[in-house]
């Protein structure tokens, strides 16, 4: 166990933290799901900003990398894109 105060303190704030964007993650992962799902264009077009945004905000506060982020946009597009 910790011995100094600032330890434990730190301890408290990375399980916070690790609670915290596990949560933003998997909520991102189940938009993805959900969009990829999707069989009609025009629902799917109507869910993309929404996902397009969660994406970029979870880049901007490094809960995942930027490069995913955009690796992510990219394939749901090309998703949509194939879709008749």
């Amino acid at each position: 166990m910790a011995n100094h105060k600032s330890t434990i303190k730190r301890i408290r704030q990375n399980e916070k933290r690790r609670l915290h964007n596990r949560y933003y993650a998997k909520t991102m992962r189940n938009a993805l799901r959900k969009l990829r799902a999707e069989k009609d264009k025009e629902v799917a077009l109507e869910m993309y900003p929404k996902v397009q945004k969660m994406l970029d905000k979870l880049a901007k506060t490094n809960i995942i990398h930027w490069k995913k982020a955009a690796n992510l946009k990219s394939g749901a597009m090309k998703y949509i894109a194939k879709l008749g």
